[in-house]
């Protein structure tokens, strides 16, 4: 922990990365929270209320999950990248009995969010220590081929490192999918979108059907923020593209078929001979009141 952590911001310093992870109260909602990473915000929980998601690709991930299978149904997720825990906790509060696994490489990092945000005791959510992309090749042989929910969120700081953003990667992370299986991916970029497109190119080289869901000024690249991928081995029904709209954050935007095409062509798929981290936001971006999850 940190030298002289006081009782409303609690700290640790990364031992990996070297950063300065700190939880903060929410000023305006009693029982929230902000987990933020290097002057960063990366998550934000609402522990009276795990079905509240405050940052809207969050609430767009939310939105996909809830899509899924039945509605309230138990699902069998794979989170690789843990932040506070957010979507963990939004499943196993509106889905009850989900199994899930997480993945995180910095283990002071859990340590913290345990202690500060602990976990309801109805939650089986088993977290698992190191890095995403090594822990994936040694998960249990019951769980590649069984899981419904694959969610790729996962940031050094404020960047998302390169190693996990190449082909390679994703060919090994959604061999986990069941066929009807879905990847949910969180990707950070601005103008000119060139790591967006990119990553579009990437996912669409080992998945049969992606879309990208964003604020429409994001993807029309007039400012930086965050664009979800959703993806699938399975036909993405038709129907969801309305329904995701319409459920927020709004504005929105949705992209999928020809007009995905046409948004990442010319962009190269990522190899990890040719893989880099995301570009860094400018501060201005968090010192402004815009957050992350």
């Amino acid at each position: 922990m940190s030298p002289n952590p006081t009782p409303q911001n609690p700290s640790v310093v990364l031992s990996e990365s070297g950063y300065l992870a700190t939880v903060e109260p929410d000023r305006f909602v009693p029982g929230a929270y902000q987990l933020v990473v290097d002057g960063t915000p990366q998550s934000h929980v609402n522990l009276d209320d795990p079905s509240q998601l405050f940052f809207e690709y969050i609430q767009r991930m939310g939105n996909v999950i809830d899509l899924i299978g039945d509605p309230g149904q138990p699902i069998t997720a794979v989170h690789l990248g843990a932040g506070a825990l957010t979507l963990p906790r939004y499943i196993a509060y509106t889905r009850p009995g989900s199994r899930q696994q997480v993945v995180e490489l910095e283990s002071r990092l859990v340590d913290l969010v345990r202690e500060q945000l602990p976990l309801p005791r109805y939650a089986q959510i088993r977290i698992r220590h190191g890095d995403a992309r090594e822990v994936v090749g040694k998960l249990p042989n019951g769980l590649r081929g069984e899981v419904d929910l694959l969610v790729v969120d996962i940031f050094s700081g404020s960047r998302t490192p390169a190693h996990v953003t190449s082909a390679e990667f994703y060919r090994s992370a959604v061999s986990l999918l069941k066929p009807d299986g879905i990847v949910l991916v969180n990707v950070a970029d601005g103008p000119p979108l060139s790591f967006a497109r990119s990553q579009v190119s990437t996912l669409g080289s080992v998945v049969e059907n992606v879309a990208a869901l964003a604020e429409t000024q994001v993807l029309k690249g007039r400012r930086f923020g965050n664009v979800v991928l959703v993806g699938s081995n399975s036909p993405l029904p038709l129907e969801w593209l309305p329904r995701l709209l319409a459920s927020g954050p709004h504005p929105a935007k949705a992209v999928a078929g020809e007009e995905l095409r046409t948004f990442a062509a010319g962009a190269p798929i990522v190899t990890d001979a040719t893989s880099v981290p995301s570009p860094p936001p400018a501060r201005s971006i968090f010192q402004t009141g815009t957050r992350r999850d």
